[in-house]
């Protein structure tokens, strides 16, 4: 039986239970009403991968985009994190000494660190 991969439900977490029937109930976390059951977890996810593929050509049947899952969609802008008196303090000296706005010394912090080695090798 072939297993299921990460990708088949396109990036959408997956809730995987056993009801008080005793049937496993598989349903995207974002989008509940694309749901499937089964008698075993591996027949609940496969019936949900095929309903998902059912939704995703309804969507396209009716014009409409598909849903993209949270986790694949580009973002940037604001991002307000509170942080204590101390710890701000030294970021923004730490930034003053580098001469960098405390936004530029926060985002090159949170960047991993792959990315970050990348970048600064090119400069």
């Amino acid at each position: 039986m072939k297993k299921n991969n990460p990708d088949d439900f396109d990036g959408f977490m997956v809730n995987l239970f056993l009801d008080e029937d005793g049937d496993y109930l598989a349903h995207l976390v974002e989008l509940p009403n694309v749901s499937a059951f089964g008698a075993t977890p591996v027949e609940a996810l496969n019936e949900l991968k095929t309903a998902w593929e059912l939704m995703k050509e309804c969507y396209q049947m009716d014009g409409e985009s598909i849903p993209k899952a949270p986790s694949r969609h580009e973002y940037e802008g604001p991002f307000n994190v509170p942080v204590d008196a101390q710890l701000y303090h030294f970021l923004t000296d730490e930034a003053a000494k580098a001469g960098i706005s405390l936004y530029t010394l926060v985002t090159q912090r949170l960047k991993p660190t792959q990315q970050r080695q990348s970048t600064e090798s090119q400069d």
